[in-house]
């Protein structure tokens, strides 16, 4: 039996596709196996040398060790998608909330508890909230993944010209994209367009502040920014400063900080994208099936670190491979099957970056020394034999 440990509270319906016969599912697992996350920091943990995995039941992974995961074979999978719908609806709500003062309006009609003739204050003092309507406006989207396509495709239904920039953009993405949606080939082009714009990019190195004071200055005069992705995208100075001089009229961000909290002009949500039920729920179950393929089968689909490889069991022993991507490296792993009289019925080699994994089906005995003589290849790290 294989121990999984819960670092958050993870839906029930996520758990439950676990085998209770096969894993030890809970918060008080020790020795884990694999690992079940939301937010918890890992940062500062020990992983033990059984530990195999890490899901992340979210798409953001910065609160976990990706480069010293990978240095152990640890895989991440993370949940592209799943929470994608309720990150898409606050982002509807936000280009509301930039178009018109509905946050303070809302605090000012409550000032008005305990008062006499609030209907007619309510008309005298409303033309202070007013704002704008987001028809015949343009959407800037920066990032058109899973999140950033739909909430492209939910403006363009709202009357919204939407203009689209991402250099990772993948065919299966573009054909989800509406026709209507203009696809510009450098963000800048997205500064200078713009009234709304809307970030829906990991945080990365790459990726970090990316928002400045040199972006900023691209922007059309009174420019609206949303980031529902991560504070670490937005420059918070940079910021402050463009709606201090009008550059900026409004930032909604679903990332509050020190810097960013009750300041004019600056509307902050509790990190609400994906936290409702349903989002919580579609996470759970897409982390915990992919977890279970792993252990049970070695396949790997959304990970951060590792390629995603699957290959059908058959009958026999798999032999799961993780490698640098080196040449030859390959003919050496088939060179060792060889040489013990193993042979490979189907093989699937794939790369990320420096990270490279191969799978092996065999129907014959693997010998106790298989592993050993695999370790021995320069470049060779962590390897599971599965029966």
């Amino acid at each position: 039996m294989m121990n999984i440990q819960l670092l958050n509270k993870i839906a029930a319906v996520g758990t439950d596709k676990l085998d209770r016969a096969a894993y030890n599912v809970g918060a008080d697992v020790t020795a884990p196996d694999a690992i079940m996350v939301r937010s918890a920091a890992m940062h500062d943990m020990e992983f033990a040398d059984n530990l195999l995995a890490i899901a992340r039941c979210g798409a953001g992974v910065n609160n976990i060790p990706i480069d010293r995961c990978s240095e152990q074979g640890i895989v991440v999978f993370n949940t592209p998608g799943a929470n994608a719908n309720g990150v898409k609806e606050l982002a509807v709500a936000a280009l509301l909330l930039a178009s018109r003062d509905i946050v303070g309006g809302i605090a000012w009609a409550n000032s008005l508890a305990g008062t006499e003739g609030v209907a007619k204050a309510v008309e005298a003092g409303k033309s202070k909230f007013g704002g704008n309507e987001l028809a015949g406006k343009t959407l800037g989207v920066i990032g058109l993944g899973a999140i950033g396509g739909m909430v492209a495709n939910t403006a363009a239904g709202l009357g919204m010209n939407v203009i689209g920039c991402d250099p990772y953009l993948t065919v299966d993405a573009a054909w989800s994209l509406s026709r209507s949606i203009k696809h510009a080939l450098v963000e800048t082009d997205i500064y200078s367009q713009a009234d709304y714009i809307t970030l829906h990019v990991p945080a990365t190195p790459s990726t970090k502040k990316m928002i400045n004071a040199e972006t900023i200055a691209m922007m059309k005069d009174g420019a609206k920014l949303i980031n529902l992705s991560r504070a670490d995208l937005v420059d918070a100075d940079a910021v402050k400063a463009a709606l201090a001089s009008g550059k900026l009229s409004c930032y909604v961000t679903d990332f509050p900080t020190e810097e960013t909290v009750n300041v004019p002009g600056i509307i902050t949500i509790p990190h609400l994208g994906a936290s409702t039920a349903e989002s919580e729920d579609n996470c759970a179950v897409m982390a915990a099936v992919q977890l279970d393929d792993y252990l049970r089968n070695g396949n790997i689909r959304n990970s951060v670190n590792f390629p995603n490889v699957s290959m059908p069991r058959t009958p026999g022993t798999r032999i799961c491979v993780m490698h640098d991507n080196i040449p030859a490296i390959l003919s050496k792993i088939s060179g060792v099957m060889g040489d013990l009289h193993i042979n490979i019925d189907n093989m699937i080699n794939k790369s990320k970056g420096d990270n490279a994994y191969t799978m092996l089906d065999v129907s014959s005995e693997v010998p106790a020394d298989a592993v050993e003589k695999l370790h021995a290849i320069e470049g060779v790290g962590r390897i599971r034999v599965i029966g």
